[in-house]
């Protein structure tokens, strides 16, 4: 260490690496799950610290030419802090930040200029913190590989269910969107007979009093395409479940079904909200390539066009049943954090407009199928509620016993279209998104077997305020608003 830092030898690549590795690290050990394919490693060693080193490199030499030789003392200091600095901005702050770069320029030219013959310090400083950065890491990767997944097991052979009716399936997913029963509470009041008026004139069964099993998009659909409970893997940190998305979107029991019966599968969305960390592609088509999806984002991206897809895929050529999952962002929920809300009433008038647009493109989306569909099988099947009444959804986290905002969050809307209105006499077992499709195989395999292993209709939350933090049960199979702690299951 001594030597080193005494030594008048310079050491360009090391800088480089020293200024780009913390900050790749770091990024992993918060944002691992964002971050998981072999493409995000690639990517973020070439770019973070592979172009580093070109760079320190390159100018590193052309600063030894005799005109610019006085400022080559300066070139490493402000190059390695100025790198370190800005790379650990873009995993803070993805957006540009003008001023905040303005600022790294400021500092790193004032570093270079009084104290670069404290460079080597500072690159042992930087290495002292990759060294943190990954032992914070290989905790992170211990813990993923450790995992048990036993939950997802399951408890008889529906992952084999045979399908004696074959009817195209569309399942569309609006993000956020209430049952038609809770639009009319106090805390809603809005006015939807129009759109209702549509689903009942082309034949759609609604289902008034359905909710969620879960508050968010991930741990919702985990539970529903699963058809198990997870509980949030009992992570209140990120109130998610492990490898969600690619649960989601790689491989699960309902598209591994709907597969070995022949399915053609396909995945509609409006974001690439799923897609982020790359997962395999487990659908045979996607709306979305993956080569338009930004390796560092912090958000849904640009609205991506579901119709104009949708209308090709019912346009081609394959002759198989099709299944689909479309994903609608609106009308979504209310603002997250205190900082981005408007208050409870101006987010209550937002949502609604949302849930105007969201109307208008469900109603050309089932226009569209059953143009082309008539007998098609079309479930509405929102993933959560649209928390209006709370200011932001944040507030959601911390205990309450106001059953309107309960249910604000967890009712959902489901509203099904049933080939040919044959109905099944066991849809009123339709009561919460864990069972739908297992209640689903049932009617097209013809066989109620499958009724047997139905999971318990309960809908549960993360609460990290005004009650011990935990996992809790709000509400019990019997629809009956409860405040019941759960407990981790001991592994034996």
């Amino acid at each position: 260490m001594k030597k080193f830092l005494n030594s008048n030898k310079e050491y360009p690549a090391l800088a480089a690496v020293a200024a780009g590795l913390y900050p790749v690290l770091f990024y992993y050990s918060r944002n691992f799950d964002m971050a998981r394919s072999w493409e995000h490693l690639l990517y973020f060693g070439g770019v973070f610290i592979m172009l580093p080193v070109l760079v320190f490199l390159m100018l590193h030499r052309l600063f030894k030419l005799p005109a610019l030789r006085p400022y080559n003392k300066y070139v490493l200091p402000f190059l390695n802090l100025f790198t370190f600095l800005f790379i650990l901005k873009t995993f803070l702050f993805v957006p540009i930040e003008r001023k905040i770069i303005v600022g790294i320029f400021v500092i790193s030219f004032l570093f270079a200029r009084f104290l670069h013959s404290h460079l080597k310090k500072v690159i042992v400083l930087e290495l002292l913190l990759a060294v943190m950065g990954f032992l914070a890491v290989s905790q992170v990767i211990f813990q993923k590989l450790t995992y048990s997944d036993a939950w997802k097991l399951q408890p008889d052979d529906i992952e084999n269910v045979m399908f004696k009716k074959k009817p195209n399936v569309y399942f569309i997913q609006p993000d956020g969107y209430v049952s038609f029963s809770t639009l009319k509470d106090e805390l809603y009041k809005v006015e939807n007979s129009e759109f209702e008026g549509f689903l009942e004139a082309n034949n759609f069964k609604t289902y008034p009093d359905f909710r969620t099993n879960y508050k968010s998009t991930l741990a919702s659909n985990s539970g529903t395409f699963m058809m198990k409970h997870h509980y949030y893997d009992f992570n209140l940190d990120v109130q998610e479940v492990e490898n969600a998305r690619k649960m989601i979107i790689s491989e699960n029991p309902v598209l591994n079904a709907f597969k070995s019966n022949g399915y053609e599968t396909y995945f509609l969305s409006e974001t690439y909200y799923f897609l982020n960390n790359r997962p395999k592609l487990g659908y045979d088509h996607s709306s979305i390539p993956y080569n338009i999806i930004p390796f560092l984002n912090k958000g849904l991206g640009e609205q991506e066009p579901v119709l104009e897809p949708l209308k090709q895929y019912l346009s081609d050529t394959i002759r198989n049943p099709k299944f689909f999952f479309i994903q609608v962002l609106k009308p979504a929920h209310i603002n997250t954090t205190a900082g981005s809300s408007q208050g409870a009433a101006a987010e209550r008038r937002q949502w609604i407009e949302r849930l105007k647009e969201s109307n208008k493109l469900m109603r050309k989306l089932i226009d569209e199928i059953l143009k082309k569909d008539p007998e098609a099988l079309i479930m509405i099947l929102a993933d959560h509620g649209g928390f209006v009444g709370l200011n932001y959804t944040g507030e959601g986290d911390a205990k309450t016993e106001d059953k309107a905002i309960i249910n604000s969050i967890f009712s959902t809307n489901l509203t099904i279209h049933w080939p040919n209105n044959d109905v099944p006499e066991y849809d009123t077992k339709l009561k919460t998104p864990v069972n739908v499709f297992r209640i689903l195989f049932s009617y097209l395999s013809e066989n109620k077997k499958y009724l047997k292993n139905l999971q318990a209709d309960e809908s549960y939350i993360c609460l990290t305020e005004g009650t011990e933090p935990g996992v809790y049960k709000y509400i019990d199979s019997s629809g009956n608003y409860v405040f019941e702690k759960m407990e981790p299951k001991k592994d034996n």
